[in-house]
């Protein structure tokens, strides 16, 4: 893979309550990524950026919310989260050390 187009794959980490509990209990990391990327490449930029070994990728299309404000219909865009599986004895620390 490209090394250009792998350090454009992931768009930042979400932070949540469930994305949480996942990386506590299932050692799962969850990050939103580009609409057009797969899998594996969604791998190899974890794998490159942070150094890990990744056992696992799932990833879910998440559609945009209908918003209203007043008379105003909007509605936010489509975006697409990749759940992370880490092999036994890794870890991502997204704390900065100062």
């Amino acid at each position: 893979m490209n090394k250009e187009r792998l350090m454009k794959v992931l768009l930042a980490p979400v932070i949540s309550e469930k994305s949480t509990l996942a990386a506590d209990q299932a050692n799962q990391f969850v990050f939103k990524v580009v609409p057009d990327a797969t899998k594996p490449e969604i791998k190899q930029a974890v794998e490159m950026l942070f150094d890990v070994k990744v056992a696992a990728v799932k990833v879910n299309n998440m559609k945009g919310k209908v918003k209203m404000t007043r008379q105003v219909v909007g509605r936010r865009k489509n975006w697409k989260k990749a759940y992370v599986r880490l092999e036994a004895g890794h870890d991502i620390s997204f704390v900065s050390a100062e």
